[in-house]
Parts: structure tokens; C-alpha cells; sequence
């Protein structure tokens, strides 16, 4: 017979001895170097913020020299220092690379790591019903690589040759030599250093996104029992770790041409007449790798949205998701799909006609998913009890984007029509309808619905619909009629409109639609 010993503990008389056994956490272990999704998503979501009020003042102010293209900036010289003319006007090198930094920051520090970042980090683990993200020491590392590039970047806005200024796509030969631009100096170089720590940053947290999602859900937890946001930032990470890496090697060939002599992007140049001995390279292959990651990217920003947003409809409509698995098909539609589309971007580069016929035949059948989603959504809101909270504005707000971003797509994916608008403010206003004004409301809707959970607090509602009314009214007002400037052949990323009697729109549109006008009859 076995012989079992009862051990008894005798209760401790001192009742302060509980306390010297818990160790509070410091502030920079806390706050700083915290490996807790909820901080790192917190941290994410604040740096965003940064970038974002960086990259709209930007916006307004090359926007201001476009619109009134009189108007004295002298006021402002406290602030933009040597950015203006003796004349009081934006340098019109300054004003190419605003426009460089404000699609860089946009898309890739607010939209891609602000977006991504902050809802992925936040309720991947509270979803599945994981502790914690898959590594949290990846995680933190995610952020800190992302911070490390946002500190580069701010640096290079305010080195001596000005910052990156060969338009967001850093296409060569401008970016490849530093002798052609003032901003393709120094200022080029911590552009390319800046992403290169983004894509590392991007890298580290899409796998760890992914490892968490597939390994880390809860008994019962079936991936056809996953919420659609969960659906939607995995395929988002799996399009972030497919494509990213083409983007940095892009950027190391246009390192090499720019530092080392090789000539990948770079043939037959001439600068103030002097031959380069550059040869046998070719600036479409910048072209093809860049747009390679270029649409997936679009997606990689939009699908976050897309899933708060079917969390959100659905919650406020209370009644599920119509179609879900339709849903779960259509993301990953869209996800297939964003990788053989990237050439309607180039349909004006010489590009073989059959060829450009693929591609837009691709690029038509991708809206076949994205309709999905947008029928799901109104089937969804349908005879739905609805409660009208901020956040389900927004999620509307971005289903309207959606929808009418998302028409207008189908004009430029047609390479008989794009050969027209291409360059066109008709390009722009596509742009920011339903990637810039449908990702940022999906931002905003996320947090509107999740700020009690992650800050303990409650937002004012009335500030809530004043911020949506304003801001919806104000994106259609500012987007939509670009399109019309576009089709007269209003050009994109031009300083200014001497040509024409006053440099303004309206003398442009006037001055074109005389030309389109046809003869009549005498």
C-alpha cells in the first residue's frame, strides 16, 4: 500500500508579504517596450495620427499654390522656411516632393502601418481568443522598425536639398540620379533607407499575424467561424508578405544604380548634354516591380477597412452578415486577383496591346468580388433594426465610397479609356475616393466602435456625427469633381497653368471644352 502525505501550510501572519511579491512594471517596460498587443496597437494608432496631420498639412499646402496660384505664402515663412520663392510662392522643386511625401505618408505610414497596424494588433487576439499575439517580442520589434523608419523619414523632410521629390512611385531616371533633381540628393536616400525599415516593420507584423491566426484560435474555433474581420486582416497580411519584399528589391536595384554605378533602371541619359555611360537598363522594370506591390497595396490598405466594416454594419444592423461565406470568398477573391492586375497602371508604357488587353480583362472580373461585398453590405442593412452611431455612419460612409470610388475604376482598368485619363486628375479622384476617403473612414469607424475598449472611455457622439457630416460632405466636394477637370485633360502633379489666361481650372476646362467642340455646319 502506497503511503500518502497531507502537507498542510501554516497561513502566513504577515499580510504585507503579497505585496513585495508583485513587481509593478516601469513606464518604459509598460508603455514603451511592451510586448501586449493592446499597447503596441495604442502605439501604432498614435504615431498614425502623427502622420496623418503630417501628411494633410502637406496636402493643404500644395494644394493652396495649385488653387490659387496668387496668393501670397510670406506668412507661412515661419513655418516652411526656405520652401518659397522670393515672390512668396511654393519653389516649384518643393512643391513636387510635397507631393512625394504626402502620397509616402498617406498610403504607407497613416493607411498601411496606422490601419493595419493598430486593428490587427488590437483584435486578432481578442477574436480567436488568444492571450496574447503569437510573439510579442516580434511584435514590439514591428512597431520599434516602424518607428525607426518614421524618424528617418520626418529627418529627410527637412535635409539641405529638400526631401524625395520624384513623385510617390519614385520613378528613374529621376530618383536614380542625384545630379537631376535637388531632391533626388540626400533627401532620396533617407527615402529609400525609411522604407526599407517599413518593409521590415510590414514583414514582422504580417507574420506574425498570420502564425497567431492559425495557430493560436481557440478550441472550437473553426476558421469558418471566424468574424470577417479576422478573415480580412489574415488575407491582408498574406498580401503584405507576398508583396512587400518585391518593393524592397526595387528599392536595393535603385540603391545599387544610385551608389554603386550599376545601370539596372538606367540607359542612355542625358544631363545638360552630357552623355551618362549608363546602358542596358530599363526604367519599366522599376515600373513592373514597384506596381507589383503597388495593387496589392491598395488592398492591403482597403480589406482592413472592409472587415471593421462588416463587424460594424452587422453589430448596428443587429442581424448577421448576409452571405458570410460569400463574404470570406469575395476577400479572398480580391486578394488572388490584386497580384495580376499591377500592368493597368502601365497600359502608356509601350506596353503590347494584346497584353493590355489581358490585363484589363483582369481588372474588369476583379470587380466581380468587390460588388459581392458591396450587395452583402445593403442586403445586410436591409430591414435592419439600425442604430445610427458614429461608427456605423462611417462604415456607411465607406460603403458609398466604395461603391462610387470603385465605378470609376473600371473606366481607368480599360486601356482604351486610360489611355486618356491616364495622368489626369480623373486618376486622383479615383485615387482618394475609394482607397484615401473608404480606408480613412474605415479607420475611423474602428475607432469610434472600439475607443470604450481600448481606452476605457466613452467619445462624444454629437462631436461624432459633426466629424462624419463634415468630412463626408467635405471628401465628395474636394474628389468628385476632379473627375470632370480629368476628363477635360487637366494634367496631374503640374506646378502651375501659365499657358492659359489666368493659370486657373476654370479657364483650363473652358480653354478644353472649346477645343472638343465640334464644327458646325455653315
Amino acid at each position: 500500500m502506497g503511503v500518502t502525505k497531507t502537507i498542510t501550510t501554516k497561513p502566513s501572519t504577515k499580510t504585507d508579504e503579497h505585496h513585495d511579491e508583485h513587481h509593478d512594471q516601469s513606464f518604459i517596460t509598460k508603455y514603451i517596450f511592451s510586448e501586449d498587443h493592446k499597447v503596441i496597437a495604442k502605439q501604432f494608432l498614435i504615431t498614425g495620427i502623427f502622420w496623418a496631420i503630417i501628411g494633410g498639412a502637406m496636402s493643404s499646402l500644395f494644394r493652396i499654390q495649385l488653387g490659387f496660384p496668387d496668393f501670397d505664402l510670406t506668412s507661412f515663412s515661419p513655418i516652411i522656411g526656405n520652401w518659397l520663392t522670393p515672390q512668396g510662392k511654393i519653389d516649384p522643386e518643393v512643391y513636387l516632393a510635397l507631393i512625394t511625401m504626402h502620397g509616402t505618408i498617406m498610403v504607407f505610414f497613416v493607411l498601411t502601418a496606422g490601419l493595419s497596424g493598430t486593428f490587427s494588433n488590437y483584435l486578432i487576439p481578442l477574436q480567436i481568443g488568444a492571450r496574447d499575439m503569437a510573439s510579442g517580442f516580434l511584435n514590439m520589434l514591428s512597431y520599434w522598425f516602424f518607428f525607426l523608419s518614421s524618424i528617418i523619414m520626418f529627418i529627410s523632410i527637412f535635409v539641405e536639398g529638400g526631401p524625395a521629390s520624384g513623385g510617390w512611385t519614385i520613378y528613374p531616371p529621376l530618383s536614380a540620379l542625384p545630379q537631376a533633381v535637388s531632391g533626388s540628393g540626400m533627401g532620396m536616400t533617407l527615402w529609400l533607407v525609411s522604407m526599407a525599415f517599413f518593409i521590415v516593420s510590414a514583414l514582422l507584423g504580417a507574420l506574425n499575424y498570420i502564425t497567431t491566426v492559425i495557430n493560436l484560435r481557440t478550441e472550437g474555433m473553426t476558421f469558418f467561424r471566424m468574424p470577417l474581420t479576422i478573415w480580412a486582416f489574415l488575407v491582408t497580411a498574406i498580401l503584405g508578405v507576398l508583396s512587400f519584399p518585391v518593393l524592397l528589391s526595387a528599392a536595393l536595384l535603385l540603391i545599387m544604380d544610385r551608389s554603386f554605378g550599376t545601370s539596372f533602371y538606367l540607359s542612355d541619359i542625358y544631363i545638360a548634354g552630357e552623355a551618362l555611360s549608363n546602358q542596358g537598363g530599363s526604367a519599366i522594370l522599376f515600373q513592373h516591380l514597384f506596381w507589383f506591390l503597388g495593387h496589392p497595396e491598395v488592398y492591403i490598405v482597403i480589406l482592413p477597412s472592409l472587415g471593421i466594416t462588416s463587424e460594424i454594419i452587422a453589430t448596428c444592423s443587429r442581424k448577421p452578415i448576409f452571405g458570410y461565406r460569400a463574404m470570406v470568398y469575395s476577400i479572398f477573391g480580391i486578394g488572388a486577383l490584386s497580384f495580376v492586375v499591377w500592368a493597368h497602371h502601365m497600359f502608356i508604357s509601350g506596353m503590347n496591346p494584346f497584353l493590355g488587353s489581358v490585363f484589363t480583362i483582369l481588372t474588369l472580373i476583379i470587380a466581380v468580388p468587390s460588388a459581392i461585398k458591396a450587395f452583402n453590405y445593403i442586403a445586410t442593412l436591409w430591414r435592419g433594426n439600425i442604430v445610427f452611431t458614429p461608427a456605423m455612419l462611417f462604415s456607411i460612409g465607406l460603403v458609398s465610397f466604395f461603391i462610387s470610388g470603385g465605378l470609376t475604376g473600371l473606366f481607368l482598368g480599360n486601356s482604351v479609356i486610360d489611355i486618356n485619363l491616364h495622368d489626369t486628375y480623373f486618376v486622383v479622384a479615383h485615387f482618394h475616393i475609394v482607397m484615401g476617403s473608404a480606408s480613412f473612414f474605415g479607420l475611423f469607424a474602428g475607432v469610434y466602435h472600439w475607443f470604450p475598449k481600448m481606452f476605457g472611455r466613452m467619445m462624444n457622439r454629437t462631436l461624432g456625427y459633426v466629424h462624419f457630416w463634415v468630412t463626408f460632405i467635405g471628401a465628395y466636394l474636394v474628389f468628385f469633381p476632379l473627375h470632370y477637370i480629368g476628363i477635360a485633360g487637366f494634367p496631374r502633379r503640374y506646378y502651375s497653368f501659365t499657358n492659359f489666361e489666368t493659370g486657373r481650372i476654370e479657364s483650363f476646362i473652358a480653354v478644353s471644352y472649346t477645343h472638343l467642340t465640334l464644327p458646325t455646319k455653315a
